[in-house]
C-alpha cells in the first residue's frame, strides 16, 4: 500500500514527549518525509534512541532534554533549536500521561464496600501532577514555540488528545479531564490563531499498547486483563491499535497542501470506539 505523500523538506518539527512509543513512532515516520525533528523528552536518553534511529536511517534528528512544566526550560531548548535547525515550523505537543496517585482501585462506588484505593483518597497532588503534565505540559510549548510561526506559511500544531477526552474512563479521573482540557484548548488555539496562519489540530487515539498502559493492558505472564476484554468489546474492530496507523491522520493533518482548510478538528483513532453505544 501506498504510503500518504508529505513534504517536509528543511521543516523544523519540534516533538515532545518524544521518548515515548506514539511520538518517537511519528518522529520517525516525519523525518522520512524530509523534516529536520527536534526530540523534546525530559527522560533525554529515550529521545536520545529515537534521534539515534532516525540518524541511523539518514535523517536529521537532535534529542533535547526538556520539561514541559518549566517554561524557562522551554525557552532555553527553543534557543538550542534555532541554533541547530532554524525556528519551529510544526509543533507537537505529545507529552502527557496519567499517575498512579490520581488513579482510583473500583470502576464503581458502592454503598457499604470499601476499596483499596477509592476517589476519596485519591491524592490531590497526583491530580494536579496528571493535570499539568497534560495541559500545562500542551499550554507552555505552545506559547514558546508558537511565537516563531507567527506568519510563516505552512506552519501548524498538533495536539495529543485521546478517547478520554470524549467519554471519560472508569479509574483515571484526573488524565481524562485533562485530555478533555487538551481538546477544548486545541479548538481555541485554532480560533486564536486562524488569522496568523497557524492551523491547530488535535488527534484523539483510542487503545493503543504503549510503555505507560502495558501494566493495566496485560498481566506479567503477558495473559490481556479483564480491563482488556472490556475494551476490545467496546472496540467494534475488536484489536488494538498499531502506531502506524496513526502517521496516515498526522501527516494529513500537517499537511498544507491537502488541509489547508481544516482547522480546530479533534480527529478520533479508535476502531469505533467513540462510535459504540454498547448495544
Amino acid at each position: 500500500m501506498a504510503k500518504f505523500d508529505l513534504d517536509l523538506k528543511n521543516k523544523v518539527v519540534v516533538i515532545t514527549g518524544a521518548g515515548g512509543v506514539i511520538c518517537g513512532g511519528i518522529a520517525n515516520e516525519l523525518a522520512s518525509s524530509g523534516a529536520k525533528i527536534a526530540l523534546l523528552d525530559i527522560n533525554e536518553e529515550a529521545a536520545g534512541k529515537v534521534a539515534e534511529e532516525i540518524v541511523v536511517s539518514g535523517g536529521v534528528a537532535k534529542a533535547y532534554k526538556a520539561n514541559v512544566l518549566e517554561k524557562q526550560s522551554l525557552q532555553d531548548v527553543r534557543n538550542l533549536i534555532e541554533k541547530d535547525f532554524g525556528t519551529c515550523d510544526i509543533l507537537i505537543n505529545g507529552a502527557g500521561g496519567n499517575n498512579p496517585r490520581a488513579t482510583t482501585s473500583n470502576e464503581y462506588c458502592k454503598v457499604g464496600e470499601s476499596y483499596d484505593k477509592d476517589f476519596f483518597a485519591l491524592d490531590e497532588s497526583g491530580v494536579k501532577f496528571v493535570f499539568d503534565l497534560n495541559f500545562l505540559g500542551t499550554f507552555l510549548p505552545t506559547q514558546v514555540f508558537a511565537k516563531d510561526m507567527l506568519g510563516k506559511k505552512g506552519c501548524s500544531i498538533l495536539n495529543i488528545s485521546s478517547m478520554n477526552a470524549f467519554t471519560p474512563l472508569t479509574k483515571i479521573p484526573a488524565y481524562s479531564g485533562a485530555k478533555a482540557a487538551v481538546s477544548n484548548f486545541t479548538e481555541w488555539l485554532a480560533v486564536h490563531f486562524a488569522p496568523s496562519g497557524i492551523r491547530v489540530n488535535a488527534i484523539a487515539p483510542g487503545f493503543f499498547v504503549t510503555n505507560q498502559n502495558r501494566g493495566l493492558l496485560f498481566n506479567a505472564d503477558g495473559t490481556p486483563t479483564a480491563r482488556t476484554g472490556k475494551i476490545l468489546a467496546a472496540t467494534p474492530m475488536n484489536r488494538f491499535g498499531e502506531i502506524e496507523e496513526l502517521y496516515g491522520a498526522v501527516k494529513l493533518l500537517l499537511s498544507e497542501e491537502n488541509a489547508s482548510f481544516i482547522t480546530g478538528v479533534v480527529l478520533p483513532i479508535d476502531g469505533g470506539f467513540n462510535a459504540y453505544s454498547g448495544v
